[in-house]
């Protein structure tokens, strides 16, 4: 299957490029919202206006926004709801894995925990077993 003559899997990563700076989301955070003027996505975030003019043309060839006039202002939008429901499922994505992470980390914490006190308990019943093997104060003295 094809998008305009290109395959899909190479249009899904063209898309997802055009969302790889956190300018482009917070852009579309906020135009998910409501409509813009690019003054208050200005006011919204810490970026240059030549810098937000750039990120909003990689949006606008892209697809995802489009601008308009209104009196001497010019508006943005999100064109479509797919990226709200796209900015949604990255969040979900985003918080299953912190809770995966904690998991894991909490599990690696037990890990370590249990394991010193193996260690210690090892340690207290047979001296000079903290002493790496093969150190100079374990090898034979040989004359």
């Amino acid at each position: 299957m094809t998008v305009n003559g290109v395959p899909v899997y190479q249009a899904k990563a063209e898309l997802f490029r055009s969302l790889g700076h956190p300018v482009r989301i917070r852009v579309l955070e906020l135009l998910a919202e409501r409509e813009h003027a690019v003054h208050e996505l200005l006011e919204q975030i810490e970026v240059e206006q030549s810098g937000l003019s750039q990120h909003l043309a990689v949006l606008r060839r892209t697809g995802l926004v489009r601008q308009q006039r209104v009196g001497g202002q010019v508006v943005y939008s999100l064109i479509g709801v797919e990226a709200v429901g796209l900015l949604t499922s990255a969040r979900r994505l985003l918080r299953e894995l912190v809770d995966e992470s904690q998991t894991l980390r909490a599990s690696l914490d037990s890990d370590l925990t249990h394991a010193l006190s193996t260690s210690s308990t090892d340690t207290d019943s047979n001296p000079g077993s903290d002493v790496a093997p093969d150190t100079p104060a374990q090898r034979p003295v040989t004359g």
